[in-house]
């Protein structure tokens, strides 16, 4: 599916902020974002562990020691103590030539866990711009409410004074007045609800791009999106990241059975030493190494080496069955965000027509109130009809951006490259490649460094 394009067609103000402004900042600025990058690299570092298990391990070991006591003499039956100083330092070595294969399997279920954790990190991702794209028409929705309950209060204000001057003169009653001055306590009521709903989707909106908002610009058309639900969902079985990440998840389970089995085999180690003794008390020294293969393996550990093997087959099946719910929950989803798209469609035009009758009727009843025809409550009814109407066509027409791209969210594709975002794209191999072949200091442990220090992890 080609990008989303999101900026609006016509050149804006400075100040102005559109959509896809919202989303990079959503992007750029989430907390939610960074944490799970950070748990993609703890990710990578496992295939680095893996890794490592197949080189030899090279350690070093040295102590000290004063053997000190006291011996009797056979003649006199006195004590005499003695003590004396020995040092010794030396180096082991140790290579597994046979395990297996559970050190190799290893490093296949930590690439699996790798990217099944990527797979994760789009779905954060999308959750961030969800929220992005609800937050920013959230606050148009209660930006042009306000505007409109302002407007309500001053037509009301206008016609309670109407009615109040036709009162003086005896063409209504105290009803009418009445009838205004209640109206218009309501309209007060509304507005100052309207001012609580702005002041909570502006700070909703902070939470989600990181900075208050400005003038916002509603989009100037839909994202598209596929004709039918089941293209969509044809294109979410293939790309959803939920499921790919279930899919990465079943395998590495797979491999988990495995390496349970091959736990279940000898290992065969190859071990080096060398060492130096020195007494400080004599001229006495030694030094010397040995070499020698190792070989060891279970025969009875009760039951535990097949209690993990059935587990590994319990975690399979667990996988599985989480994926098989994904490809049947997932095609729902996006069955009702179709669903919900097309109730928001036909609400906004029958919105659409319901003002222009509205605006019809108020205009009417208040040119023939001007007439005697119509009394002051028949205008506040016809003034509240069009409010009604007024109200409805705002939210249809924020509740249909929001299905439109909760419809690419139900896809999986509600991400920066889908919608062609102007940010920094995270690059989720980088820090891999580097890490992958367990560098310890060398150029790609330079390179490392440098990463690290750029994303500011050190």
């Amino acid at each position: 599916m080609t990008g989303v394009c999101l900026a609006a067609g016509l050149a804006m103000p400075a100040a102005a902020e559109t959509l896809a402004d919202a989303l990079a900042g959503a992007y750029n600025t989430s907390g939610l974002l960074e944490q799970n990058r950070a748990v993609l690299r703890a990710a990578d570092e496992d295939v680095a562990q893996a890794v490592g298990a197949l080189r030899p391990v090279i350690s070093w070991s040295g102590d000290v020691t004063r053997n000190y006591g006291e011996t009797r003499s056979a003649i006199t039956g006195n004590y005499t103590g003695s003590a004396t100083d020995t040092a010794s330092i030396g180096l082991i070595a140790s290579l597994v030539l046979f395990d297996g294969g559970a050190n190799r399997l290893s490093i296949d279920a930590a690439k699996e866990a790798v990217l099944a954790t990527r797979s994760g990190l789009v779905s954060v991702e999308q959750d961030v711009l969800l929220r992005g794209v609800s937050a920013f028409m959230e606050v148009r929705r209660a930006v042009e409410t306000l505007t409109l309950r302002q407007n309500n209060v001053r037509v009301i204000g206008e016609e309670l004074r109407a009615a109040e001057d036709r009162f003086e003169v005896g063409e209504v009653t105290r009803t009418d007045v009445a009838s205004a001055e209640a109206r218009l306590a309501a309209a007060r009521s509304l507005l100052a609800a309207a001012e609580g709903a702005l002041a909570q989707a502006r700070e909703e909106y902070r939470a989600s791009v990181g900075r208050l908002p400005g003038s916002l610009v509603s989009p100037s058309s839909l994202p598209r999106i596929p004709a039918t639900a089941d293209q969509a969902k044809a294109i979410a079985l293939r790309n959803h990241p939920d499921i790919i990440q279930v899919q990465h998840q079943v395998a590495a389970a797979e491999i988990g059975i495995a390496i349970a089995q091959s736990n279940m085999n000898p290992t065969v180690s190859l071990q080096g030493t060398y060492g130096y003794d020195e007494s400080f008390d004599s001229e006495a020294g030694s030094r010397g190494g040995t070499v020698g293969v190792n070989l060891s393996g279970p025969i009875y550990q009760g039951g535990q080496l097949s209690s993990i093997k059935r587990q590994a087959h319990a975690s399979r099946d667990q996988t599985r069955g989480a994926l098989l719910q994904l490809t049947k929950s997932i095609p729902q989803s996006v069955a009702n965000a179709y669903a919900n798209l097309r109730v928001a469609q036909a609400a906004r035009a029958a919105s659409d027509e319901q003002v222009r009758a509205a605006t019809v009727a108020f205009r009417g009843t208040r040119e023939e109130a001007t007439l005697g025809a119509r009394t002051t409550l028949d205008v506040l009814d016809a003034e509240q009809e069009l409010l009604d109407a007024r109200n409805t066509q705002i939210s249809a027409v924020v509740d249909e951006t929001i299905a439109a791209y909760t419809v690419l969210y139900t896809m999986g594709q509600l991400t920066a490259e889908d919608l062609a975002l102007n940010v920094p794209r995270y690059d989720p191999a980088e820090y891999y490649n580097l890490v992958k072949s367990a560098p310890v200091q060398s150029r790609q442990g330079a390179d490392l460094n440098r990463i690290l220090k750029a994303m500011g992890k050190q």
